[in-house]
């Protein structure tokens, strides 16, 4: 089972303007190969499917895959600020208030959507199952797991590159960080399985050093810092891996934090009558307020 807290990781500040381009790009953060639905149903699966007596292991993907979930709201609802303002609920006739759709890179955002984001890659492709990678074989999913969060982050890293407003930096940021932490697990897991970092595999090195929004949470330890997502006084056995100095040459001590980050709250996004969403009339509004307030 899971807790449902109704808040998101980290911080979405307005968006400096409406931008479908920056939105349609950080699809591929959400929906494609190397995305957050990927890594959330990955760890998932492979937790519901462990066998053997490896709890700590086991606890460890329980953790990654509830945070990941945390992940997907993050982008989906930075995706949905992007969009926002981009069309114009009006009045007037003979104006079109969803032109800007003929225009949009992904015009789903607007047609199928109704100005929102959508379970798909930056193409317009589907998000699939098969992504999902699941040997149940633990060294071949912690080397599989560690591949697939150096590749994220590298993604995350082009991403900043492409835009700077406000609202795609800093949740492109935060997951740039918090992927590096996710290596570092699964790089954890793997020293404990034999792996010596100086001697064998290499990690990927990529510089983040100009990005300021990141260093900015570097220095607070987000880096190095993973939390249990268990209630709290329930067992983790995820300090027994993540534990010590980190395993690249950045420098600091892990650290585990039992619960859950303290979030912030979601966006509330407004009525968009130009898209017909939420699509109610004055009774059907009348009947869901009355809902509410009971």
């Amino acid at each position: 089972m899971f807790l449902s807290v109704k808040r998101i990781p980290h911080m979405i500040p307005p968006a400096d303007k409406p931008d479908p381009k920056a939105a349609q790009a950080l699809q591929e953060g959400l929906g494609g190969q190397f995305g957050e639905m990927r890594t959330m149903m990955q760890y998932f699966f492979q937790n519901m499917n462990f066998r053997g007596d490896a709890k700590p292991y086991q606890d460890l993907l329980r953790s990654m895959a509830t945070e990941e979930m945390g992940h997907v709201e993050q982008i989906t609802n930075t995706i949905n600020v992007l969009l926002e303002g981009s069309s114009n609920n009006t009045d007037q006739p003979n104006e079109l208030p969803l032109s800007i759709a003929l225009e949009a890179p992904n015009i789903h955002h607007f047609l199928v959507a109704a100005q929102s984001a959508r379970p798909v890659d930056a193409a317009g492709n589907p998000w699939t199952a098969s992504y999902v990678y699941d040997s149940g074989n633990l060294v071949l999913n912690m080397l599989y797991n560690l591949m697939l969060e150096a590749t994220g982050r590298l993604q995350k890293c082009r991403l900043y590159e492409m835009c700077d407003n406000k609202a795609f930096r800093s949740t492109v940021s935060y997951l740039i960080v918090r992927d590096l932490v996710h290596e570092k697990v699964f790089a954890k897991a793997l020293e404990t399985l034999g792996v010596n970092w100086g001697k064998s595999l290499p990690v990927p090195r990529i510089d983040t050093s100009n990005m300021p929004e990141v260093r900015d949470l570097e220095s607070k330890n987000l880096h190095n810092q993973m939390w249990t997502f268990s209630n709290k006084g329930e067992v983790s056995l995820l300090d027994r891996i993540f534990k010590g100095d980190s395993p690249f040459d950045d420098g600091g001590k892990l650290e585990v934090i039992e619960g859950f980050p303290e979030g912030v709250e979601i966006p509330n996004m407004p009525e968009a009558p130009q898209e017909f969403s939420p699509g109610l009339d004055a009774d059907l509004k009348q009947l869901t307020e009355f809902k509410i307030k009971g």
